[in-house]
């Protein structure tokens, strides 16, 4: 537990401000997410809106951890069966596609707003639309698992068994994160595990619940960019991503705007009967 920061008053507000700008570059893209449009484009329209209206910059660009090069790009593009890190380029969305967009901006404060959303390009498949709205699902039960005193593996925990449950399998390899004016700190959360294990839930603490989920196997390929991560049956995957505040009580939901889409059915009626209402 001692690496990981228990955030001050004056640092909650602060990553408030970043989520809600974070999800606000995702309301803004999502108009413009349809078919025909290049993923370069999506990044190009992202970063300027970042820059010359919210006078945030965007954290993946020039972002290199140890053992990668710096990646180039402004957002993150996952098409189909890019399961995460797809980096933006001429590759034309077509109808029937999905993709997941990941969106972190910095704030002139130095906060991360860290977020993701899977888009439909058109009509989707029966199978795309299902594994998005699962994998929605999955993310949500584990935000709902979130209270002091609860630990990590509840969460890992309650995904898992809901992905499984539906057919589809969790990536291992990639997690959420503690984030505050570090774009990824401790705690690792995985999204999947056992109930009980794992670092015990404090209020003050910050982290991303991103679940990776495939229709298929889990098992992932590496591209040569050194970035994009794809299943290695090809098969589809979906992301979902909040960032998570935990408070006194239970949870805050931080990565919130106008367009952010509401709990599912699933998740809302928990929530109801736990008396809990996410900001």
């Amino acid at each position: 537990m001692s690496n990981i920061s228990i955030k001050t008053p004056e640092d909650i507000a602060g990553m408030r401000i970043a989520g809600r700008l974070g999800a606000e570059v995702l309301d803004y893209i999502t108009p413009f997410v349809k078919p025909g449009v290049t993923t370069g484009e999506l990044d190009r329209l992202c970063h300027e809106y970042m820059l010359n209206v919210q006078g945030t910059i965007p954290a993946p660009l020039n972002y290199c951890p140890p053992g990668y090069t710096p990646y180039p790009k402004a957002i993150c593009t996952s098409v189909n069966d890019v399961i995460c890190h797809g980096i933006p380029g001429d590759k034309v969305l077509k109808n029937g596609d999905v993709v997941n967009l990941d969106i972190t901006v910095i704030t002139k404060d130095g906060y991360h707003g860290d977020n993701s959303r899977m888009f439909f390009i058109g009509e989707p498949s029966i199978l795309a639309k299902r594994l998005a709205e699962v994998t929605y699902e999955c993310m949500w039960l584990g935000i709902a698992k979130v209270k002091p005193g609860a630990h990590l593996g509840d969460i890992g925990h309650v995904i898992q068994q809901h992905a499984e449950k539906a057919g589809y399998s969790v990536v291992r390899e990639f997690c959420g994160h503690g984030i505050g004016t570090v774009f990824h700190e401790e705690p690792q959360v995985l999204h999947y595990g056992k109930p009980g294990t794992l670092e015990e839930l404090k209020a003050g603490m910050i982290f991303t619940i991103e679940p990776m989920i495939n229709a298929g196997r889990r098992e992932i390929r590496a591209m040569p960019d050194g970035w994009t991560i794809k299943t290695k049956d090809r098969s589809l995957s979906a992301q979902w991503e909040h960032m998570i505040l935990v408070t006194e009580t239970g949870f805050e939901v931080l990565t919130t705007s106008a367009g952010t889409p509401p709990p599912p059915a699933i998740v809302a009626q928990l929530l109801a009967q736990a008396d809990s209402v996410p900001a």
